[in-house]
């Protein structure tokens, strides 16, 4: 039979372990079983567990006293506290202590179930994060930085090892926050030309007579103050890469400048007669949709398509969620380095909350809390008390901006996505009140009713056994649904 994770069980009880040990090794789990506290502690000091469950009565050490030392054995063990005594009086004291869950007697079978499958889960994700740490640091140099394991990214990463090696241009399409420049240098680290220079061209911010001074420099007296003749940025990037940011910000006039620099391999210094030869790889990054600008007259067509040779689309955030716990752990180590902090952790409830944020700033906003949330920390964990406000707070749902990748979207599954997401938040308003929803929503009870049970709201996660009592941060299909 598949082992689910080993369960420590500690009751002086005989009944109790053994109603216990039956439950749980039917449902493939590996237990072994305590009378006292004192036994049980030695059994955690010789052997891994994935969670504990230790009754709050016993004679000797009693559970309280045996919890306290099992964390300081194993901080992240969780444990469950099992009490005859349906006292929140109790359960406070338990989990003030560090218990993840309690257990009142007598307990339902499924009850004990969820909770241990629960618990077991969050130990196993602290272990994948704890793997993470050890494994990870190769990953961040290949991609020049870039953090991503979700089918999402590895389509990227697939691109790049594509793309690197030729001499074509390269147009990187993504929200603001995304990663772009990120994935321009990744290009040219496993290019060909990674041992010469990677220039980057801020677009837009310099008035257009300054912007091309600084492609393609200038000679003496082309304009006032011009005392010496200097090169520009197509110089140094000469026989390397040039990486234009945001290049939906380039004046026209740059624009049939820099169209002469793609298709005939030259340019001309401002002021300047001479032509010069050079040997430069494009690479853009925007944005802004560069064929809507075409339209509108904003954008030169013909470069559009010499920038168009190959596209790379990141993702926003929001759809690539998965990514979140590495990216946070990739933060949390950089600043945790800088802010000789080096031994901090993030807890799940804390790693909750990222995952529920849709963060409309992208991995640089992702990023900028994490490096907050370093700063202000004074203990070994950041909690969500380390979290902003506006993360902590931020409603279920909300509309984004949707930048539609070259390949097309489709219509229906964003419809689809946006319709259940309403629901899901309506209801976390109406505290999971059918009717209440309906109305707020301004539609009849039996067309919601009929919704919920199309998208299985409130029932995926029952199935999967994914309850948590303890958090207060889950999506709403956790919670209870009512008619009334």
């Amino acid at each position: 039979m598949r082992r689910n994770g080993s369960i420590l069980v500690v009751d002086d009880e005989e009944i109790m372990r053994e109603i216990l040990d039956a439950l749980l090794a039917r449902e493939g789990y590996h237990v072994r079983l305590a009378a006292s506290a004192e036994e049980g502690l030695d059994l955690a000091r010789s052997f891994p567990f994935d969670a504990a469950i230790v009754d709050v009565m016993m004679p000797g050490m009693d559970g309280l006293a045996m919890l306290e030392e099992l964390k300081k054995q194993d901080d992240d063990l969780p444990v469950l506290m099992v009490t005859a005594f349906a006292s929140v009086e109790t359960a406070i004291a338990a989990m003030k202590r560090g218990a993840f869950d309690y257990i009142t007697k007598p307990f339902k079978n499924d009850e004990v179930l969820v909770v241990v499958r629960n618990a077991v889960e969050r130990r196993q994700l602290i272990a994948e994060n704890t793997a993470l740490r050890q494994n990870l640091q190769a990953q961040y140099q290949k991609f020049a930085g870039i953090i991503g394991r979700s089918p999402r990214m590895k389509q990227v990463f697939d691109l790049i090892i594509q793309a690197a090696p030729s001499r074509s241009t390269i147009l990187i399409t993504g929200e603001s926050g995304t990663g772009k420049e990120l994935v321009a240098r990744a290009i040219h680290s496993n290019s060909p030309r990674a041992d010469r220079a990677f220039v980057t061209v801020n677009s837009g911010n310099l008035p257009p007579d300054l912007l091309e001074s600084t492609l393609f420099g200038h000679v003496k007296g082309a304009f006032t103050g011009a005392i010496y003749p200097k090169k520009g940025l197509c110089d140094l990037a000469d026989k390397g890469s040039i990486f234009f940011d945001e290049i939906g910000n380039i004046p026209p006039d740059t624009q049939a400048k820099l169209l002469r620099v793609m298709q005939e391999r030259e340019f001309m210094r401002l002021g300047g007669m001479e032509t010069i030869k050079v040997d430069v790889r494009i690479i853009a990054a925007t944005n802004c949709d560069l064929r809507q600008m075409v339209g509108e007259g904003r954008f030169r067509e013909d470069l559009y398509y010499r920038l168009h040779v190959i596209n790379i689309y990141l993702p926003p955030l929001r759809e690539r969620k998965d990514d979140i716990p590495y990216l946070a752990q990739h933060f949390l180590e950089k600043y945790g380095a800088e802010n000789r902090k080096p031994t901090l952790d993030l807890t799940a409830d804390a790693l909750d909350l990222l995952m529920e944020y849709d963060w409309p700033g992208n991995v640089r906003e992702l990023e900028n809390v994490v490096e907050r949330a370093v700063v202000l920390s004074s203990g070994a964990h950041i909690g969500p008390d380390l979290v902003p406000e506006h993360v902590r707070s931020a409603p279920m749902f909300h509309i984004p901006k949707f930048v539609v990748p070259p390949e097309g979207i489709s219509f229906k599954d964003v419809i689809t996505n946006v319709e259940k997401r309403l629901i899901e938040s309506t209801l976390e308003a109406a505290g999971g009140v059918q009717k209440k929803a309906a109305e707020l929503l301004k539609i009849k009870p039996t067309t919601l009713n009929e919704m919920i049970k199309r998208y299985e709201i409130g029932t995926r996660r029952r199935k999967a056994g994914t309850e948590d009592t303890a958090s207060r941060s889950r999506p709403f299909p956790a919670a209870e649904l009512t008619r009334e």
